[in-house]
């Protein structure tokens, strides 16, 4: 079938799950309302409980692009879940009797989780904004940052397609990216910066794809703190770089996967 078709098929399968958003309310408030309890926890919580970065507005500037960084990972586990809920309720076997494109199902997919990844994103910073973080870059620079999340969100929820697929039950889904996903989180430099670690975890940290996000995207709104001493790991010096080399890799691997695991389920 050919590429434009797909992706007319995949726009029509995104619009679908976009509404969905819209009009289911438990969707709409984890959209909304998720993300300013993160901000606001984390900001207050931990703003006034680690001095390292001097806390107050210090450390919620610290503080952001991890918070930005572990949410939209989270929430490429929508993806998974969503797929394993259409399995389950049998509307991929609705899909396969239209005369649409296999692949533009989980195309769709998460374009629309792309979308929703957009939503959150303003609502945090938007809410960053009000207990007093600040972006210290250009606007060319800070949309880079966030394209960045954005791109390397999108290639995670890739991996939640595949796992979605691979065990169509929402339950286990999210189960399952929970246990991979929040160790993955907190053994970066999201939270608190890498010298605080023991040396093993601080190895660990230094090459954790979601240290480097989080790095490239403090770089690109210009949040390191003052004094910070330059990262002596490779993927922390070239943090951008590293980031998009491990977003085309689970690319390149995870959506053929994806896509042949959707035949082989849909085949049953």
């Amino acid at each position: 079938m050919r590429v434009p078709y797909v992706l007319a098929d995949a726009a029509v399968v995104a619009k679908r799950n976009i509404i969905k958003i819209k009009r289911v309310p438990d969707l709409l408030v984890f959209t909304t309302l998720s993300p300013i309890m993160f901000v606001l926890l984390f900001s207050y919580v931990f703003g006034g409980a680690i001095d390292q970065q001097g806390g107050g507005d210090a450390y919620r500037e610290f503080l952001m692009a991890g918070i930005f960084a572990q949410t939209v990972i989270f929430g490429a586990t929508i993806t998974g879940a969503g797929l394993a809920e259409d399995v389950k309720k049998g509307i991929i076997d609705r899909f396969r009797s239209l005369p649409m494109a296999p692949s533009a199902v989980l195309t769709g997919r998460t374009i629309s989780d792309v979308v929703n990844n957009l939503i959150v994103l303003v609502v945090m910073s938007l809410t960053g904004l009000a207990v007093g973080w600040r972006i210290h870059s250009s606007v060319g620079e800070a949309l880079a940052g966030y394209g960045l999340l954005l791109v390397f969100a999108y290639a995670i929820s890739w991996i939640m397609a595949w796992v979605g697929m691979l065990v169509p039950s929402p339950e286990v889904v999210n189960n399952a990216s929970f246990i991979v996903i929040f160790p993955l989180t907190f053994v970066a430099n999201t939270f608190v910066p890498l010298e605080t670690l023991p040396e093993p975890l601080q190895t660990f940290a230094e090459w954790n794809p979601v240290s480097a996000a989080t790095q490239a995207a403090r770089e690109l709104f210009g949040n390191i703190p003052p004094g910070t001493p330059e990262p002596t790991a490779w993927p922390l010096q070239h943090a951008e770089i590293y980031t998009l080399l491990w977003s085309a890799a689970f690319l390149l691997v995870f959506v053929p996967l994806a896509n042949a695991q959707y035949r082989v389920s849909t085949s049953r």
